[in-house]
């Protein structure tokens, strides 16, 4: 399984997730940050992996 840093557009601290395998890309995913428990999107492409905040 492979994982990406990401960092949250809130808080701006930096934390693991998994990244789904390639046939389930592109992807949004809803998650909750792990260190400020902030609602955001995580946003999975071939080339990129990202989050935005709700808002944006």
């Amino acid at each position: 399984m492979d994982f990406a840093e990401i960092t949250c557009p809130t808080c701006c601290e930096v934390f693991e997730v998994a990244v789904p395998p390639p046939y389930e890309m592109p992807a949004e995913v809803d998650y909750d940050c792990e260190v400020c428990c902030r609602p955001l999107v995580i946003v999975f492409t071939e080339d990129d992996v990202y989050a935005r905040g709700l808002g944006d």
